[in-house]
Order: structure tokens, then sequence, then C-alpha cells
């Protein structure tokens, strides 16, 4: 998962989780409206809306704001209307990535992007034009301190998930796109309701490109840059930066 894992790794390191919190909770709010909105309001019957809430109270996302926003849909009180897109498109040294986003304002939105991808060396690509390198992919988040490695590695092992790994302060789980249900109802008796619960994209190892001090800082660049667009929901690259790489951007 290098691209996904990477990029958490290095918000981790930075600190930068608490200054952007604002921008999360209007990320995942937007998530919430629009899983809503697709399958209505009721979390059980509604696993794209479920997990949406669950990743919200991750996040400590304040109840008053998810309350506010099912209330507004209940009542069927018109609000924003979003749209969801995929962009995909190259970063500086030919590494692809992949943009989830939704937006209000598709013209706004595209223009953003292409100009982001312009000034840090990247270019924004056509429709599929770097899906390949990727697989959808479900993932489970549970903090470390639910259980030692070892025991939670056997109940993923038992759940048929496909990846377990240790990254900061959580355990990392991934599965087939279409076992995510079935995964999360197989731990959630155990472990209770983890962190977050979501499809993603996930760079296929193969393709996966190892960056040196001078690539990594150009792609991070482009990353941080585009993650602090609101419409951007998830940003994943098909790199990965070797541990001591890492220590040079950012100690440790």
């Amino acid at each position: 998962m290098a691209g996904h894992s990477q990029f958490k790794n290095i918000m981790h390191r930075k600190g930068v989780q608490d200054k952007r919190k604002a921008k999360l909770f209007t990320k995942i709010i937007k998530e919430v409206a629009v899983a809503a909105r697709a399958s209505g309001i009721d979390p059980s019957s509604n696993p794209r809306l479920r997990s949406a809430i669950t990743t919200a109270k991750g996040l400590n996302v304040p109840k008053s704001r998810l309350d506010a926003v099912l209330k507004r849909l209940s009542d069927n009180t018109p609000g924003e209307c979003y749209e969801e897109i995929r962009y995909e498109g190259y970063g500086p040294g030919g590494i692809a990535l992949i943009l989830d986003i939704l937006t209000d304002n598709r013209n706004r939105t595209a223009s953003e992007i292409r100009s982001t991808f312009t000034k840090y060396g990247g270019i924004l690509g056509e429709t599929d034009s770097v899906t390949y390198l990727f697989t959808r992919m479900g993932y489970i988040e549970y903090p470390r301190s639910i259980a030692p490695f070892n025991t939670i590695l056997e109940s993923a092992i038992d759940a048929e998930t496909l990846e377990c790994e240790e990254i900061n302060d959580c355990y990392e789980i991934t599965c087939s796109f279409d076992a995510l249900h079935n995964v999360r109802t197989f731990l959630e008796p155990i472990y209770g309701e983890p962190r977050e619960a979501k499809i993603i994209w996930s760079p296929i190892k193969a393709t996966a490109v190892a960056l040196d001090f001078e690539s990594a800082t150009k792609i991070l660049k482009l990353v941080e840059s585009l993650e602090d667009n609101d419409d951007v929901q998830s940003v994943t690259g098909n790199y990965a930066i070797p541990e001591d790489v890492m220590k040079r951007l950012y100690g440790g």
C-alpha cells in the first residue's frame, strides 16, 4: 500500500493531523452527506454511510455536526449537492496519482487541480490513464492499543484478509474490495468499531517506485498541496519512500 500508508506515516511524523483537523472535518462531513443522499440515512442499511460515520468518530468530529447533517437530510432540507469525480495524473518523475474528489463546482475544482499539478511539475491525465497501476481494496484501521499485533494478525488471517501491518499508532488491515463488509462484520464483535473502514486505491506493489531524497521532496510537495484542497478526499500514489530517505526528510 505504498502511497496510502507512506503518506499517513509522513503526516504522523510531521504532526500535521491537528493542524489539518478543520479540513479533515469538512471532508468527512461531505462524505457523510454524499453517502446519506445516495442510499439513505440509516447506517445499518447503508454501508458507505456507516463507514463514513465510523471515520468521523475516529477523527473526533463532534456528534452535533454529524447529527445536524443527518437531520437536514432526513428533513429533505436543501443543501449542497456534491459530485463524485476521479482525477488521475502524473507527478514529478512519472509517479502515478489518483485523486478522489467531492465537489459542488466541477469547473472550479478542475482548474485548481490542474494548476496544482502544473505548479509542482506534474500533469493531469485522462480518465483511466493510471488506474491500471492500482487496485480497489478494503481498508480497516484499529488503534494499536486494542490488542498485541500477533493477536489481531491471527484474527485478520481468520477473516481472510490480505494484509495486516503496524503503522505508527495503528493496525492497517486490507482485504479485497468486495470482502470489506464481511471482514468488518467478523472483526467488530472482537475489537469493536474500527477507527476507519473504507474502500481505497492501493498501488500494485510491483509498480511502486522507490524515491530518493530529491524525488521524494518533489512528490510530497505536490501531494501535500493536493491534500490541502477541500474538494480532494484522498490522494494515492504508486511510490515508496525508503526509511533512510524518510529520516532525512523528517528526522527520527
